[in-house]
């Protein structure tokens, strides 16, 4: 029993020690950070008064991109016109009373094999994908954030979609981003979980980083994690941002995910994975001097508190 609990305790200590210290003065927004906006944007839900509050929430932030619900997709990887009826008024009203931000269109669907869902192996399934980025940008979308979920660490048709959808974002001139699970935080986990579990929960260093090789802002999201407490959260969520930072280039945008939203759950404490210790922990793997290609992400505006916007603020932008 005492030799199973010694790789636990260390294992606590190790994220305790990422998280002690002070972050560098220098380690705040970059202009470059993000927020997940819900479908209501694009459906009619939400009106004149709601982008008028937003823009009174974003005053002063880093925020510089929108990622803005647009789908689900088909299973088939095609998109149901009738989603977003108001999509391309609100990408307008945007782009009007709030010049600077780029509205992306937000992309999701689960994935096989884990999943009944998109199958990624399939050529017809990433044209259809492909088709629908060209759908959204005829809407008047500034780029496209892919969210699909759980892609296999390894996957070849994945790689082979960003590649595909790439074609049409670069074509258009605007971003292709993506939403991508956690590194493995020691090597060979992710394949050991996957072997036990059947679930794909992290992805190798190594693919994270083919992953961001074809796309210009990939979002780690850095929540779900199990932890108990906001020091071994912080301390997570710190090495984290020093693995990804290794694994994206330079010239591509890392943006780590905040939690904004409270569940009590086996793999989600709400107590613990707060948005101050989420900014905490990135400001912390950053470290000082740290890239300019680099941001933060608010997962997602319909559950964020006023708590959640103060922290983000305080401890990343003022």
């Amino acid at each position: 029993m005492a030799l199973a609990v010694l790789p636990v305790a260390g294992a606590a200590a190790a994220l305790r020690l990422a998280y002690a210290g002070d972050p560098a003065p220098d380690a705040r927004t970059r202009g470059r950070d993000a927020l997940w906006l819900g479908h209501a944007w694009v459906d009619g839900r939400k009106g004149d008064s709601d982008l008028t509050a937003l823009a009174a929430r974003l005053d002063g932030t880093g925020i510089r991109n929108l990622y803005v619900h647009t789908g689900p997709l088909e299973h088939d990887g095609s998109l149901r016109a009738d989603l977003s009826p108001g999509a391309e008024r609100f990408v307008a009203e945007v782009h009007r009373r709030l010049p600077g931000l780029r509205v992306q269109a937000w992309l999701g669907d689960v994935v096989e094999p884990e999943k009944t869902g998109l199958d990624l192996d399939r050529a017809d399934t990433r044209d259809r994908v492909a088709g629908s980025a060209r759908q959204t940008l005829a809407q008047g979308f500034d780029g496209v954030h892919l969210d699909l979920e759980p892609v296999h660490s390894g996957s070849a048709g994945f790689l082979t979609l960003l590649d595909r959808v790439h074609e049409v974002t670069g074509a258009a001139g605007v971003p292709l981003s993506v939403a991508a699970p956690q590194i493995d935080p020691l090597p060979g986990i992710g394949r050991a979980g996957l072997a036990l579990s059947g679930h794909g929960k992290w992805w190798s260093q190594e693919y994270f980083g083919r992953v961001a090789d074809r796309v210009e802002q990939v979002a780690l999201m850095s929540y779900d994690t199990s932890m108990p407490v906001e020091s071994l959260y912080g301390g997570y969520v710190a090495h984290q941002t020093a693995l990804a930072l290794q694994a994206v280039p330079d010239d591509v945008d890392l943006l780590m995910g905040l939690p904004a939203y409270w569940e009590d759950t086996p793999t989600h404490h709400g107590s613990a994975e707060t948005v101050a210790a989420a900014v905490r922990g990135a400001r912390l793997g950053l470290g000082p001097g740290g890239r300019r290609a680099f941001g933060l992400a608010l997962y997602v505006d319909f559950t964020a508190t006023d708590a959640d916007w103060s922290a983000y603020r305080s401890g990343w932008c003022t």
